[in-house]
Formats: structure tokens, sequence, C-alpha cells
């Protein structure tokens, strides 16, 4: 069995006042005949009940921090109180198969403010331009409170995972389609996408955002349903309005999700049928919030019925209360190129699929 060869591990302290949480006396180890590393650590904080741990990984001796290490048990995640003794175990062998590396470091992150899970990206809350005069209008200012978003489309990998887990907890999710597990799931409908966030969340332990009942004491997991929302639960699908912030990337009055130019290329995006299908999650550069994909691949459900946009300033816009169309934004693979402008929409029966619709899923602060 060939170590890891685990000779160092640095430390980091998330912030610099003498309140935050610090962490101390980091050391791992490899379990002899295993690829089981543990990692032990002191975290202290003086005004915090409960922190967030999380861990990152480097094969170069700490010049990046790139390993795609997501198989961590033990006092990691949301809720770590702090104190000594504190201990997690990375399983190398599934994030990391066949390889190795004499350099291999680690670096634990504590932070007493909520961060969202590594595949996520916050969005800070604050005002935006919604729309655009060259493609719909009116343009109007919103406010969006902060949320997180997935960094790419959802995987055909990550969906069988969560489906496999759903069909076993009485749920009826369709087995969807792909070009491959890397590839972003598609032939889903908007209904099957909502009882898929509901599974998602209780997988991981969370609130599920979707009921099927005003007082949400009915989880929705089965039928096409319009759902009642919780809306500071769960994973759920973005609004209209979050969907179009992220993909600005906090850039304003561009018509496409990059800041630099106003032009297409084939190195920006998948679209107009140039391949004949879909491309791997994260193919192309990201966006200014680190975002992949926002314009182009397949198209992304979003929450909201299809309405035309009000003339003033609105926070948290959710939509009308009913409709017959559900807005999907970003244009896709199969579609020409002005279907990718940020500021188009899109806006197809709930429970219609084809091979150029998919999503990507938003978290609320805060949970768990």
């Amino acid at each position: 069995m060939k170590a890891l060869l685990l000779t160092a591990s640095l430390v980091l302290v998330s912030r610099l006042s003498a309140a935050d949480p610090v962490v101390s006396d980091v050391r791992a180890a490899q379990r002899p005949g295993t690829r089981l590393v543990d990692i032990d650590f002191v975290v202290a904080d003086p005004d915090s009940p409960n922190l967030q741990i999380a861990v990152e990984v480097s094969d170069n001796a700490g010049a990046s921090y790139t390993v795609p290490a997501v198989s961590f048990t033990g006092d990691v995640g949301h809720g770590i109180k702090p104190g000594p003794g504190k201990r997690i175990t990375w399983d190398a062998k599934k994030d990391w198969p066949n390889q190795y590396s004499s350099k291999v470091r680690f670096r634990v992150l504590a932070s007493d403010v909520w961060l969202p899970p590594k595949s996520m990206v916050l969005i800070p809350a604050g005002v935006f331009t919604m729309g655009d005069a060259r493609v719909v209008g009116p343009v109007h200012p919103v406010e969006v409170s902060a949320f997180a978003i997935d960094r790419t489309e959802v995987t055909a990998a990550l969906w069988n995972e969560v489906r496999t887990w759903g069909l076993a907890h009485g749920y009826d999710l369709t087995s969807g389609g792909s070009w491959g597990s890397d590839h972003p799931i598609h032939s889903v409908n908007w209904f099957d996408v909502v009882k898929w966030c509901n599974a998602r969340s209780e997988r991981e332990g969370l609130v599920p955002a979707y009921y099927l009942d005003e007082a949400k004491t009915q989880v929705y997991r089965t039928g096409d349903k319009v759902p009642f929302v919780n809306w500071n639960a769960g994973y759920r699908l973005p609004t209209e309005a979050e969907w179009e912030k992220a993909a600005r990337g906090g850039v304003e009055g561009k018509l496409y999700p990059w800041a630099d130019s106003e032009e297409i290329s084939d190195e920006r995006l998948n679209y107009n049928q140039k391949l004949g299908r879909t491309t791997p999650v994260g193919s192309y550069p990201a966006n200014g919030y680190g975002l992949r994909d926002m314009a182009g691949n397949v198209w992304e459900w979003c929450w909201d019925w299809r309405a035309d946009y009000p003339g003033n300033q609105v926070s948290d816009p959710r939509g009308p209360a009913s409709g017959s169309e559900r807005i999907t934004r970003g244009g896709s693979w199969y579609d020409r190129v002005d279907a990718c402008r940020v500021a188009d929409r899109s806006a197809p029966a709930p429970n219609f699929l084809w091979i150029n619709i998919g999503f990507r899923t938003v978290l609320p602060p805060g949970q768990p």
C-alpha cells in the first residue's frame, strides 16, 4: 500500500480579529494499510458556539489547494462546536484514486459566518439592473438577498446519486438523459427538478424547500404539483431574478455573462448545434462570480411563472402566483446565440422536457 506521505499540514485562521475562530495543532496521518487520512486539530472561538469547518487538499506542498476532495467525515461542515480533540477523516481512495504524492498538504478552515458548500458560490445581496433594452424590458432595478448557487449545471452523476437515494425514500424521480456523467442532466421537466431538489435536501439532512400544503408539513415527493415554498430552507430552483443576477457576474449592462467583450466565440460557450450535444460542465471560462456555463450548454429551469416585468424597483421578486409557463434561462447547445444572451427568456410548459433543458440549484444562507 503506497502512502500519501503526509509530511505537513497547514492551518488557516478565517479572519483577523480576536473574536474569530483560530485553528491550531493540525496533524495528519494515513491509517496503515488504507487510504483513509485522519486530520486532527484544535479550534477555538470565544464567542461562537457553532462553526463551519472545511478542508482543502494540496498535492504540491501548499502552492495551490486543488485536489478534488469532498469525501470528508467527522468534525467537518456546519454546526461544529469549538474545542480540542477534533478529527476529520478523508477517504482519499474515493476522491483521488490511484494518486500518490510526497507533497500532500492539508488546510483546515474555520469560520463563524455561513459559507456555502464547495460546489456552490455565495452571491452577495444587493441591487442590480435586470433586463436589457436590446433584448427584453422594461429594464428595472431589482434588490436580491444573498444566496448560494451551483458553480455548474447539475451533472448526470449528481442527478443519479440523488435519484437513487430518492427512489429508496418515497420519490418518483425520472432517469433523465445525458451525454455522460460529467455532462449536465437533461430531459427533466420542471416538476422533476423541484422534487429532485427536495431529495437532495433530505439526503444531506436539510429541511426541504417544497411542500404540498400551505402549512408546509407534507414534503413534495411525487406527482406533478405546484408546491408551496419555504424560501429559507433547502435546495431549490433560483428565481428568475436570482439567476440573472448570478449570470451577470457582478457586471452591469453586458449582453453575455463575460465582462470583457460583447462578442461571442466557440471558446466561450456551446451553442447553435456546433458540437451536436452538450459539453462536460465547466468546459468554458467562468464569469465574474466563478460560475460556469451561464450561457449555452443547457437551458436552466427557474422557479417563476412567465410574466411581463414591472417598471419599478422590486425586492426578491418570485413571479406571479399562477401561470401556464415556467421560465428557463441561458440558452443551450441547440439554440442560436441570441438565446444565450444573459437577459434572454424562454418559457416552456412545466411538464415539457427535451435534450437541451437542465438546471442548477440555489441554497439560502444559514443552512446547517
